[in-house]
């Protein structure tokens, strides 16, 4: 049989399964007998491959939630925030606490599916790609038996608005009912799905487990089951599959975010035709009453949530978000790129999130939201580093490794990775849209990177194919503070090197195919809100403040004349970009330095023809070469 296919297996129990070497296994709740036959033999494969004691049908109701987290209190996984309303605290073993890129891995029968043919020096971060030989064998040494004395949750889950045409279904089982839990927040969970599976419908298969069988004989951590020797997430792209063993951290365990909603998603989108992006959607709205959406990719690190939430500082404006993360988007039979939000929830980094630099995310995460791994303060709340302004310094707490701490104290309160996990419908400026099933208009698609030097506040692209170079050069530098001279710069092209899951190559001639004559194509900006000057200080203000930016691509947007141009794309011209009330310097802002760009361009066309090879396409090959001819000509 080919690695990891399920073959059909006939079923005659209304509440057991039967399935071969065990016999009847008990189905804990719901109704075995009226799934459709397809989700049958995938979870009969599973329960005899993964021998759990018993089966959880999931749906997504107050009910079961309610039930589980009654579970994990008794238990000791989670601790209640009584501060706040049906808030709860978990705490990881320490050596799970984050996405393992190292041991994420795409599974095709050919290398170059996955990866581009790189030249020699490449580092090959594009992806990571096993053989089939190599990944059964290591799934052998894992999977079999995993879920021994363990119930086996059946989760149906909707990535988007359920039924909408944008939206695709998953089912994940997981022996882990905190997993259970945050999937109910982050992905839509419902007993309808059953129903939209009757008619032989496609669904992503997501299968997870802690790796740990009962009876477990080394030591559990927090009343945290995992198994970090043994992590390994891999993709079968062709299978529509993902496979996760040993963590119950973010994305390694909730399936239907990078996993499928980007790695498996992409290479959907490649072969229907549409867009699976690391994305934020939000809309912004003008004082005279017109809506522009756009769409937004950065590398961590570099404000993506911050922006999808920002309050703006301009009179008028108002900002509203569809997505902060992750972005489907498709062009209509009108030729209008629309997209969706394929989250239900946000699954935030904590530290940092405060109530200056992100009111919107603290005020959705104030009642039914899970907290991993930040620090709980003596009256029953949540704390993390960049809340000491909002909490008494005097407060104890208890710190995300269990360890008495007060602020000024020596270490830290919480993880750096430490989370919220909330639902994106409590957003006081969630998008009344944000669940249309036909998605929003895309009227601007926006890159950025954390740049120091050079690099303007924001500029525009002449045209698709160069804002596709743009993208596919982003970038972030941070300076060496302590000798105060060289650069690291980190290259996350479309923000999406982690989650490729196809070769980066021909994803980006994907992208170059998405230009098609009747289609309205999206502008592409850049934009820095990193810059510095001589002294180390931001030469911009950020934050709200960044709505002056968007104000000036709205001009663009309806055709105004507010933009020079220059040899990198369409800049402000001095004084087009309000900064009434700033203390800015323009110069600072939005000079271009030859020099810089010259070793800019040169380095990335490097990197490039290094990384991607003879797989990066020719039209991308003609924008770096114009782009390059052009900064010469500076």
């Amino acid at each position: 049989m080919p690695l990891d296919q399920e073959p059909e297996i006939p079923f005659y129990e209304i509440h057991e399964v039967v399935v071969p070497h065990l016999g009847h296994v008990p189905v804990a709740k719901g109704d075995f007998s009226l799934l459709p036959k397809s989700v049958q033999s995938y979870i009969a494969y599973y329960v005899d491959y993964l021998r759990p004691r018993g089966i959880y049908l999931c749906d997504g109701s107050e009910e079961e939630a309610n039930e589980v987290i009654h579970k994990l209190l008794e238990r000791g996984t989670l601790e209640t925030l009584p501060k706040y309303e049906n808030c709860y605290i978990c705490r990881t073993d320490p050596a799970d606490v984050a996405r393992v890129e190292g041991k994420t891995y795409i599974c095709t029968k050919d290398k170059y599916e996955t990866v581009p043919h790189s030249k020699p020096g490449a580092k090959g971060g594009m992806g990571q790609w096993i053989s089939p030989e190599d990944l059964e064998s290591q799934l052998n040494e894992r999977f079999p038996g995993c879920m021994a004395g363990r119930m086996m949750y059946v989760i149906p889950f909707s990535m988007g608005p359920i039924g909408s045409p944008l939206s695709k279904i998953g089912i994940q089982i997981t022996d882990s009912n905190y997993v259970l839990l945050c999937m109910r927040i982050m992905t839509r969970v419902h007993h309808r799905i059953w129903d939209l599976l009757k008619d032989g419908r496609e669904f992503v298969k997501c299968i997870h487990s802690m790796g740990c069988p009962r009876p477990w004989s080394k030591k559990v951590i927090n009343h945290w089951p995992c198994n970090p020797e043994k992590i390994l997430i891999s993709h079968f792209p062709a299978e529509r599959k993902v496979k996760s063993f040993g963590s119950g951290y973010g994305g390694n365990s909730l399936l239907g975010k990078k996993c499928f909603a980007l790695r498996i998603a992409s290479v959907q989108a490649r072969d229907e035709g549409w867009m699976a992006e690391h994305m934020l959607i939000t809309g912004i709205t003008t004082p005279e009453g017109k809506e522009y959406f756009v769409a937004a990719a950065f590398p961590s690190a570099c404000g993506k949530t911050n922006l999808a939430m920002i309050q703006p500082t301009l009179p008028g404006y108002k900002v509203r978000v569809v997505g902060d993360d992750i972005a489907w988007m498709r062009f209509d039979d009108k030729g209008q790129l629309r997209g969706i939000n394929p989250e239900y929830g946000f699954f935030g980094v904590a530290p940092g999130t405060n109530w200056k630099t992100n009111p919107n995310a603290m005020a959705t995460f104030q009642k039914n939201s899970i907290f991993t791994n930040v620090a709980k303060t003596a009256d029953g709340g949540f704390f993390w580093e960049g809340m000491e302004d909002e909490v008494d310094k005097d407060m104890p707490m208890t710190t995300w490794l269990g360890k008495p701490w007060k602020i000024g104290e020596p270490g830290l309160s919480s993880h750096p990775n430490a989370r919220f996990t909330a639902p994106a419908g409590q957003c006081p400026i969630i998008h009344p849209q944000w669940e249309d099933p036909e998605g929003v208009p895309i009227h601007a698609i926006i890159f950025g990177g954390r740049r120091p030097t050079g690099v303007p506040v924001v500029y525009e692209t002449f045209d698709w194919p160069h804002g596709v170079a743009v993208g596919a050069s982003v970038k972030s530098e941070t300076t060496a503070a302590a000798e105060f001279k060289g650069k690291s710069i980190m290259h996350d092209p479309m923000a999406m090197r982690p989650f490729m899951g196809y070769n980066f190559g021909h994803y980006l001639q994907h992208w170059l195919d998405m230009e098609k004559p009747g289609r309205t194509m999206p502008k592409i900006f850049h934009v820095n809100w990193f810059r510095v000057d001589e002294q180390g200080k931001f030469v911009w203000p950020g934050f709200g403040d960044n709505i002056r930016v968007f104000d000036w691509m709205i001009k663009r947007l309806e055709g105004q004349d507010v933009a020079d141009e220059t040899a990198i794309g369409f800049v402000p011209k001095p004084g087009s970009l309000n900064c009434d009330g700033l203390n800015v310097d323009w110069n600072k802002m939005f000079d271009l330095p030859k020099d810089y760009w010259k070793d800019d361009i040169k380095e990335t066309k490097n990197f490039l023809e290094t990384e991607v090879g003879d797989d990066l396409p020719q039209g991308l090959k003609d924008q770096l070469d114009i782009m390059e001819k052009r900064i010469s000509g500076m």
